[in-house]
């Protein structure tokens, strides 16, 4: 029986190779498996978790440019030949939107027990750059004020539960009724609807004037604006991602006369600097999934042909928790 080895690739319309909106530019078809270079493996996708990168690949907009046509999707859970269910980053340019990918073996994370594949799928980086963030950058101690922007999101649902094991009370930003309901299932001890309330005022209310020790945002533009506003007296303002689009020029002498802090957050340069850092932190954050402590929040599931529509509505702020590419395991296959 030959595998099915169906991905998505794109190249933006007309398939000239330039970058486009992904429910124009992503396609399905077929092509050939990956195959595994000097120290990678082979894996069956079983789950592959939609990330804002995604997106930005797509469009042309990441770090990180992939040679044309490529297949997105930044993080599975998958199976090794052997039999093993790990956690894994798929070698680009063939990304977990995928049967098939390549990965390097020395990386490779055992996917929690106490998960099932679409939850392990989307542990990893939105939980490492939480833990990371909040642990290694900015220091956050138990009893402090945590305010997180987009928290009814992905990375901003993690970095809440995170906030909560660390003994914190968390202030969840959010747009709209929907997530704002979401956010309060999370746990947070607060939530501030940005379309209909004033962020600034609701967190200097609820800190009796203190403001917020820890700012966690992944979104940037009047998120951030609104943070340098709120924080507190050496507070620290941990800077994760521009969701908005906007990337804001932080007023250098503002964060000198409040006596605030500046923290950049690059989650990926520690698998270069500090390996050992990240199996580290997976070997926490297993511990706080067994312990029931953190769980990805799954909204949605979806099978390949979804892909392209669903990257769309996370680019554009549309979605909730977590969306996932369930994948079916093949029957039969030759390891």
């Amino acid at each position: 029986m030959r595998p099915r080895t169906c991905f998505f690739s794109w190249s933006g319309p007309p398939w000239t190779g330039t970058p486009g909106e992904p429910r124009e530019a992503l396609r399905l078809e077929e092509i050939p498996e990956p195959v595994p270079g000097e120290g990678e493996v082979r894996l069956q996708v079983l789950a592959a978790n939609l990330n804002f990168p995604d997106a930005l690949l797509v469009r042309g907009q990441y770090q990180i440019r992939p040679p044309l046509p490529f297949t997105p999707g930044v993080e599975i859970c998958g199976l090794t030949d052997d039999g093993r269910r790990v956690i894994a980053n798929p070698s680009l340019p063939h990304g977990g939107f995928a049967e098939y990918v390549v990965a390097s073996e020395r990386s490779l994370l055992p996917a929690p027990e106490s998960l099932n594949d679409a939850e392990a799928a989307a542990l990893h980086i939105g939980y490492q750059t939480g833990w990371f963030g909040l642990h290694r950058r900015a220091r956050l101690q138990p009893g402090e004020t945590l305010l997180v922007h987009a928290a009814a999101g992905g990375v901003g649902s993690a970095a809440v539960q995170l906030g909560k094991a660390a003994g914190a009370t968390v202030i969840g930003v959010v747009g709209g009724k929907a997530k704002a309901r979401t956010a309060e299932e999370l746990g947070c001890d607060l939530v501030i609807d940005r379309t209909t309330e004033d962020v600034v005022a609701r967190v200097k209310e609820f800190t009796g004037g203190r403001g917020a020790d820890v700012v966690y945002d992944p979104v940037g533009g009047a998120s951030y604006t609104a943070s340098a506003k709120c924080v507190a007296f050496e507070g620290r303002i941990v800077v994760v991602g521009f969701a908005s689009g906007d990337i804001p020029a932080p007023a250098l002498n503002h964060a000198l006369v409040k006596n605030y802090a500046i923290l950049g957050l690059h989650w990926g340069l520690y698998a270069a600097k500090d390996p050992g850092a990240i199996a580290a932190c997976h070997a926490e954050l297993t511990r706080l999934a067994t312990e029931g402590t953190i769980k990805p929040l799954i909204s949605e599931l979806i099978a390949l042909p979804a892909v392209a529509d669903a990257v769309q509505r996370l680019a554009d702020g549309a979605t909730t928790g977590r969306v996932v590419l369930a994948m079916p395991r093949q029957p039969g296959v030759s390891r």
